[in-house]
């Protein structure tokens, strides 16, 4: 049969495959779930055949719908590339553009950035995904992320955006308590603080006078973010490596102290926005990233202090009253 005339319940049913359910297409469509459902329903019956198994707790595909879902996703992409194109001859980047970025620095610059990109582009919606772990891009329907890592092959396209510098902090109390290592192998007796969202989180590579140095540490804690590391530190439960603009503040108020300075600690690297490899790139991400690049342009410090000031004090407003 033709299914031209079924490219609707075609989008709506790939939506439905994405987003496990009924109600998440819904959300994602901007529809009611009784029209979902009208529109898969619609579909089976047109084609002769089911497409999925419904249950009151779960939603599974038959072994025809996960064939039929390939082919849709095609289809969907298709038109999507279709209309990103036509967009962009308007000028006017439109729709909703998914974000995701680590926790800490999500929390730190995307408000400030977004906030302002959004006002030169009403027509826009913007969906943040804040997570520390590493988001699938492609499986999760995230149009660009930013991640802040020595970036490695991949299939995604990435732009850089700044360096970041990292360093080995602990607290004047945890020193005047237990010393300052002069060296990274005195690490090894030392309280360590690890962050486990990287490979390898208990081996500290670094480069020093006498050349690269490795040492396995022994945490006595460990968490996948990096601001929780960081607190935990200034609180002075051990030494940890941290990116600058976590602990920036910390340092200049003196509430960290840098440590085996003239040790690289190798946990250097750079900010990159990444996104799918696509022969269309949306106008709404390509704009987007050269928003980001103009900001970051002077570097990450150029942009830190504002950042910061403005996430401290939205911090201290969500603190309740004493």
């Amino acid at each position: 049969m033709m299914l031209i005339g079924n490219l609707d319940g075609m989008t709506v049913f790939a939506r439905v495959v994405e987003e496990h359910s009924f109600s998440g297409a819904a959300r994602k469509l901007g529809m009611s779930k009784s029209a979902v459902s009208k529109h898969v329903t619609k579909l089976e019956d047109n084609l002769g055949i089911r497409l999925l198994n419904r249950t009151t707790r779960r939603l599974s595909l038959t072994d025809a719908g996960s064939t039929f879902y390939q082919h849709c996703a095609r289809v969907v992409e298709e038109i999507e590339t279709a209309e990103h194109a036509l967009t962009d001859l308007r000028g006017t980047p439109r729709g909703t553009l998914r974000i995701s970025a680590p926790l800490t620095f999500g929390q730190m610059y995307l408000p400030q950035l977004v906030t302002e990109f959004m006002e030169m582009y009403p027509g826009l919606h913007v969906d943040i995904h804040l997570a520390d772990h590493m988001v699938d891009l492609v499986a999760d329907g995230i149009d660009m992320a930013i991640r802040i890592t020595r970036l490695k092959d991949s299939s995604l396209i990435a732009r850089k955006l700044a360096d970041y510098t990292g360093h080995v902090v602990a607290a004047p109390s945890y020193l005047a308590k237990y010393g300052e290592p002069k060296t990274p192998l005195e690490l090894t007796q030392h309280k360590t603080i690890v962050y486990t969202n990287i490979t390898s989180p208990n081996i500290w590579d670094f480069e020093g006078p006498e050349g690269p140095v490795t040492v396995r540490v022994d945490p006595v804690m460990s968490c996948n973010n990096g601001e929780f590391t960081s607190i935990a530190a200034i609180r002075g439960l051990g030494i940890a490596r941290e990116p600058e603009f976590i602990v920036a503040e910390a340092l200049s108020e003196g509430r960290l102290v840098r440590i085996l300075k003239d040790y690289d600690p190798l946990n250097n690297g750079g900010i990159y926005a990444v996104y799918p490899e696509r022969r269309h790139l949306p106008s709404k991400v390509r704009v987007f990233i050269d928003f980001l690049v103009e900001k970051f342009r002077g570097g990450l410090c150029s942009f830190h202090a504002e950042a910061c000031k403005e996430y401290e004090e939205g911090r201290a407003r969500q603190r309740p009253t004493p």
